[in-house]
């Protein structure tokens, strides 16, 4: 089977080879930059490190590490950003080097740090020094109290809605007929170049989108308390998606095999919201993005929902997902066992194979690879499942239990 077919197949719920295996497919399937760094040095590679994802510090792993770990699954960004021109050398935060794209340019803080500043010298994003990611610290819509403050945010909103607008790649203009040719036809080159299954983000997040203009706190009070409010806000963000979605569709859908969006909806312990909640202002506005994007899309929709999120899968698979990342199993609830056996077949789970917060950083090569054949064992019988840690891998990861992590699911462990 080709990377392609094998993911296909294991989507359908069918048998393959071997489970399908993802390692960077999406911005939180990967590695942070400095754990790549440590990676390549362990297996001896002289290549850059590309860091695609500058908010979370991600490193694009190289078609050698894609080939090393056997990889069925690459990000549609890939295909851009594509010459040495459209990156710059980047300090990371450990001092080791890596390159950033040419659209993120952060001024230093003189403090040691960076900060992302916009048009009108608003600092929205900030990494003080120490720090190993990028921090929104500014929010346009926090201070609203009414829906007609909403449209006058204008460019601010623009700054920060980036997060949950599509990510391949972020830097095109899709309302205009360039930038949607030229997703269209990167696309369709990327997609003859590579036999491995395509992922293309879209985002279309509502709790997420409102916590990103409003900040966490502020757009949950909003929720509970003032309910029209976060409707007008979620409305705002709904009319940007659906302005976008049909041009999007129509220049990837062709040619990539799952569309990815995004809303984190639980924590450690539970979900953010209520069952209730989410039914009543949430459920209806997923249903609309989802369901525009199985009716003109012939492939697979993921979501990407970190936490304790099982009340809610009944209501996801009724809104048409068919894929749930990154089963985040040491969550409250989140049971590998019992996700398989009570959602398996309505569900593809892509993820919960290896522990990141704690057996991954902590663990020895063995137990790492004893945990990923438990979970394959788990997830992989009558299909829907791909392999991959649970979220990203964290700056301090032994190399060592990245091998063992995939060897294990190639089974060479």
């Amino acid at each position: 089977m080709t990377s392609r077919q094998r993911v296909c197949a294991a989507l359908r719920h069918e048998g393959t080879d071997r489970p399908p295996i993802d390692f960077g497919g999406m911005r939180s399937t990967g590695i942070m930059a400095m754990a790549y760094n440590r990676l390549k040095a362990h297996l001896s590679l002289e290549e850059e490190t590309l860091v695609y994802d500058v908010v979370q510090q991600l490193a694009q792993p190289s078609d050698a590490v894609l080939d090393l770990f056997r990889v069925d699954v690459v990000d549609l960004g890939r295909g851009f950003l594509a010459r040495p021109e459209d990156w710059h050398d980047w300090t990371l935060p450990d001092g080791s080097r890596g390159k950033a794209p040419f659209y993120f340019r952060p001024e230093s803080d003189h403090h040691g740090g960076w900060q992302t500043i916009a048009w009108d010298g608003t600092v929205f994003g900030r990494m003080p020094a120490g720090a190993n990611h990028l921090s929104q610290c500014h929010w346009p819509l926090r201070h609203i109290t009414s829906p007609g403050q909403i449209g006058d945010i204008g460019e601010h909103a623009k700054q920060v809605t980036w997060m949950a607008l599509p990510s391949p790649p972020r830097h095109l203009d899709l309302m205009t007929e360039e930038g949607l040719s030229k997703l269209r036809e990167t696309t369709r080159r990327f997609s003859k170049s590579t036999d491995r299954a395509i992922m293309a983000a879209f985002g279309g997040n509502f709790l997420e989108g409102g916590q990103f203009l409003c900040g966490m706190a502020r757009f949950l009070e909003m929720l509970a308390a003032e309910p029209n409010l976060a409707e007008a806000v979620m409305d705002h963000l709904l009319e940007v998606y659906m302005s976008v979605l049909p041009r999007f569709l129509s220049a990837v859908g062709p040619y990539v095999q799952v569309i990815q969006v995004g809303d984190d909806l639980g924590t450690q312990a539970a979900l953010q919201i209520s069952p209730d909640m989410y039914r009543r202002l949430i459920k209806p506005r997923h249903r609309i993005i989802y369901s525009y994007i199985r009716e003109h899309f012939d492939g697979f929709l993921f979501l990407h929902s970190c936490g304790s999120i099982r009340q809610l899968l009944p209501d996801l698979i009724e809104v048409g997902v068919q894929i749930v990342n990154p089963v985040q199993t040491s969550a409250a609830g989140m049971d590998p066992a019992e996700l398989k056996r009570e959602f398996g077949r309505d569900l593809c789970f892509w993820g919960g194979g290896c522990e990141t917060q704690t057996l991954l950083r902590l663990g020895t090569p063995e137990q790492v690879a004893a945990q990923v054949r438990e979970r394959l064992r788990i997830f992989s019988p009558g299909g829907g499942y791909v392999f991959n840690q649970v979220h990203n891998v964290l700056s301090d990861v032994p190399p060592e239990n990245m091998v063992a992590m995939f060897q294990a699911a190639a089974g060479r462990a």
